[in-house]
């Protein structure tokens, strides 16, 4: 067990309320999943869990992971209720009976109010990702929500952060709680941290440039305080031939969603988010963390670089600061920690950028085409065995699309195999996606 799931689940279990602090990635969904699959009733077709996350990304990624906890139990019916989907299709699956619900405050008050949704055999409440979704100002729709619930349900509260509004929210709301902080501690050996004095625009766009050419990483997420100087630092980049996306919340479902897909799938090399947008991102493994901003505080500054060097694995946190911030570090982490490091040489900029390995192809046709990931696997892979198995990377399958990774270098020979090898005996239009 991870450190969270090992403090958190056996107080689940035993139905106490919780609040627990830990990252994204710590492992809680699991902690929580667990915890309210035990007590579901399978043949009561009502609602008896619902888990609240401050976004569409996080709360499709907890409805899966819950999804495969719940898979050695019969006929476990989870629904995902958030916007951007449709909502007659959400309305069809709760009249056919449904055991939780995961999704957004809006959503899901959405729902409540049209009578769509009933929550009176709730047993469980989960807020996920309470600090976002509490900043995002989502307060008013999760008490509207919490007031349609019995009383003597459990309640679970994970954040990152423990700001004064999640403590308002749990003297509301819950009963006893059992306070539990997993380490926010990340070993050195695995993370090492630069710290480098920027003091205009320019400077500090200038050292970006520097620190993705010198290190060249595969995978790396870049931190900004504002969706205005996010779009604009993606902008730049692409400008200067980096292949970067932005993720922010002034995008729209379709633009998120791709740009998650491309940056997972490892053919964009470089995203760059505001920490609301950031949290819930699926990433295996992230070379580099940059901080253009530098963090409000010291709980926000730890859970950007937590997101490299997991499992093992190392990873670089670089955080670019101005003069005026320099008192900020001695908050971010012990002395010994911390490097204060020179810009590298300009001369970097004379090295070729260096290519994602993969690329994104968007394929017309999803689950309402009975199209499967082995599908798309079997038509890229059959007949001259041009593309083998392991040139193949993330598929993605929604309702009316798919998308499919492939190697850089074979693109030309897949988009020819799906448009005219076809796959399930049907020809679809594909297109890259860029």
């Amino acid at each position: 067990m991870t450190p969270i799931q090992n403090l958190t689940l056996p107080v689940i279990l035993s139905g106490k309320d919780v609040i627990a602090q830990s990252k994204t990635g710590s492992g809680k969904t699991v902690a929580f999943g667990l915890g309210l699959l035990q007590k579901l009733d399978v043949k009561l077709f009502k609602v008896q869990s619902i888990v609240l996350c401050p976004t569409r990304e996080l709360a499709n990624q907890v409805a899966v992971e819950i999804q495969k906890l719940a898979r050695f139990i019969n006929n476990i019916k989870i629904v995902v209720l958030c916007g951007g989907m449709s909502f007659g299709l959400q309305i069809s699956s709760l009249r056919h009976g449904v055991h939780v619900v995961v999704g957004t405050p809006g959503r899901i008050e959405e729902h409540l109010r049209k009578g769509a949704l009933k929550l009176s055999y709730v047993n469980t409440l989960v807020l996920d990702e309470a600090d976002r979704m509490l900043d995002m100002g989502f307060q008013e729709s999760v008490d509207n929500i919490i007031e349609t619930m019995p009383t003597n349900r459990q309640t679970l509260l994970f954040s990152a952060t423990y700001l004064d509004t999640i403590i308002n929210i749990t003297q509301r709301v819950m009963r006893s709680p059992i306070m539990i902080k997993a380490p926010l501690i990340h070993e050195r050996s695995t993370i090492k941290q630069y710290f480098y004095e920027t003091n205009t625009d320019n400077e500090r766009m200038m050292a970006l440039r520097l620190l993705l050419a010198k290190y060249k990483p595969e995978s790396s997420l870049v931190f900004c305080n504002t969706k205005r100087d996010t779009q604009k630092v993606a902008n730049e980049l692409v400008y200067y031939g980096f292949y970067a996306l932005a993720i922010h919340g002034d995008l729209d479902q379709r633009e998120r969603d791709q740009a998650l897909i491309r940056f997972s799938n490892k053919s964009v090399s470089i995203l760059v988010a505001t920490d609301v947008a950031a949290r819930g991102l699926d990433i295996d493994s992230l070379d580099m963390v940059i901080n253009f901003n530098i963090a409000h505080d010291n709980q926000v500054h730890t859970h950007r670089i937590g997101r490299t060097g997991r499992a093992g694995h190392f990873g670089i946190a670089c955080t670019l600061y101005s003069n005026r911030e320099t008192y900020k570090l001695d908050t971010l982490g012990p002395g010994d920690d911390i490097s204060l490091d020179s810009l590298p040489s300009k001369h970097y900029l004379n090295n070729p950028i260096k290519k994602p390995p993969m690329v994104t192809l968007k394929i017309d046709g999803g689950k309402k085409q009975k199209l499967r990931p082995s599908d798309i696997v079997g038509g890229l892979t059959g007949k001259k065995k041009e593309i083998a198995f392991n040139q193949i990377g993330k598929i993605n399958v929604f309702s009316q699309w798919s998308y499919v990774a492939v190697n850089s270098n074979l693109v030309k020979t897949a988009l020819r195999k799906i448009r005219y090898d076809k796959l399930k005996g049907r020809s679809f239009k594909v297109r890259i996606l860029s």
